[in-house]
């Protein structure tokens, strides 16, 4: 039996696909292994949303080819489609295939075993217009299934390689992601997380059919759906109508990722952002009407070309007045062949990091600030992995549906269920729970 071996860089989008290569795989008769092991084939999945993705990428390549150099190493990703020559001229890459085509692989290998000639199976990205349906029927992580359900991105932030690296946006066929998400259901899967390069702007690409009929939707045709996440959305795609929606649901949980990257109107018009602060402050407003104890994360970027201190404190003053729950903070890294990258007064790294501290400080406080309303509360949460921090124990840690990460005493077949859990103590990054019980077939079928 050939065997396998996966290592992924970068974001959920990535680690969702190469899910679905592991299938392509695993129906061919290969058998998975893990990557530090010898293995007949290297999938190396890489990222270029930085240009240390794109270091951290070939590091990885070079070890794969260094552990087996009789094994056949095929990168594939964003980095593979935005610098292909860049990866064939690593001596002992075989196969290049991007963020396309993934399902050609197997056909490259048995190639390449032939012609023992190197491939380069990367096409034009920008000519793409139809969604590349990769099945996932399960993960190998139990608890909870992430669902992609679009690709590509129209929007051209002067930060950002991406577009570059996936194409224009494409949405998934809505009966494919309803059958997906039956299946992951039907698996076992409690929860489900819609996921994709710009998952929000599903269905913007369509004519009749969009993001808020397709969570309506799989709400009213997917039986036994406990929980939907989407794991990313933009202000400028929360319309009234996907507000309607989140208002009426009964499995769209009280979380949503919102990306911001600054508060500023001026940084955000040197970014190209589509939104200004106004408005997003009047969507954060009606989202919190309408789900009250909503936590809101956020991404922000830090030391934008020109930022200056008063543009900073903009950003810093209205993630506190808005009590964003938890952000992930970056500090700006210049992408090479992006705009931004090209702007004067790049800002001086001390600036930077001294900013980046500033602002994970403030974050740290308002996550305890938010955890700290649920404090005695009963909640829902389900149990992930037993709790590495404190092995042996019978500690198990997960999340609630606002994304609160409880460490609770549990049994290990209680991963992947969904436990009532009373918050003993707050706090971040964890929160101590207590169980109460699991939830029984009649109460979750009422959920």
């Amino acid at each position: 039996m050939p065997s396998v071996a996966f290592h992924t860089l970068g974001c959920k989008v990535n680690h969702y696909e190469t899910e679905a290569i592991w299938q392509l795989f695993k129906e061919a008769g290969y058998d998975r292994v893990d990557y530090e092991h010898i293995s007949d084939v290297y999938v190396i999945n890489t990222c270029t949303v930085t240009n240390t993705g794109d270091k951290k990428s070939r590091q990885v390549i070079r070890r794969a080819i260094r552990r087996n150099p009789d094994a056949v190493i095929c990168v594939t990703g964003c980095y593979a489609q935005t610098s292909p020559a860049e990866i064939m001229a690593i001596p002992g890459v075989d196969i290049v295939v991007g963020t396309q085509d993934r399902v050609k692989m197997l056909e490259y290998i048995e190639q390449y075993k032939q012609e023992r000639q190197p491939i380069n199976g990367v096409g034009n990205i920008m000519k793409s217009r139809v969604y590349e349906e990769l099945d996932v029927p399960a993960f190998t992580d139990r608890t909870r299934a992430s669902l992609k359900i679009q690709e590509g991105c129209n929007n051209f932030c002067t930060f950002c390689i991406i577009p570059w690296a996936r194409g224009l946006m494409r949405s998934r066929d809505p009966e494919e992601v309803i059958r997906q998400a039956q299946q992951l259901v039907d698996a076992g899967y409690k929860e489900i997380v819609l996921t994709g390069i710009h998952t929000g702007g599903y269905g913007e690409d369509m004519k009749d059919y969009n993001l808020a009929m397709l969570l309506r939707d799989l709400e009213a045709k997917v039986r036994g759906l406990k929980r939907l996440r989407i794991s990313s959305i933009e202000a400028s795609q929360i319309t009234d109508e996907v507000i309607e929606v989140i208002d009426q649901s009964n499995v769209i949980v009280r979380h949503l990722h919102i990306p911001i990257q600054s508060g500023s109107n001026t940084v955000l018009k040197r970014m190209r952002r589509k939104y200004t602060m106004e408005f997003f402050a009047e969507r954060l407003d009606r989202l919190k009407e309408v789900l009250p104890g909503l936590a809101v994360t956020s991404d922000v970027i830090v030391g934008f070309p020109g930022e200056t201190e008063e543009e900073f404190m903009e950003t810093y003053n209205f993630v506190k007045d808005h009590k964003f729950s938890e952000l992930h903070v970056f500090p700006y890294s210049k992408r090479t062949g992006t705009p931004a990258a090209r702007m004067d007064d790049q800002i001086d790294e001390e600036i930077k990091n001294e900013r980046v501290h500033r602002l994970i400080a403030l974050s740290d406080q308002l996550a305890k600030e938010y955890a700290s309303e649920f404090e005695g509360e009963v909640l829902e949460v389900i149990p992930e992995e037993a709790f590495k921090e404190n092995e042996g124990s019978n500690l198990y840690v997960g999340y609630t549906d606002n994304y609160l990460k409880v460490v609770l005493p549990a049994t290990e077949d209680m991963i992947g269920q969904i436990v009532k859990v009373k918050i003993t103590k707050s706090g971040y990054p964890y929160n101590e729970g207590q169980f109460v019980r699991v939830l029984d077939e009649v109460e979750e079928a009422a959920v």
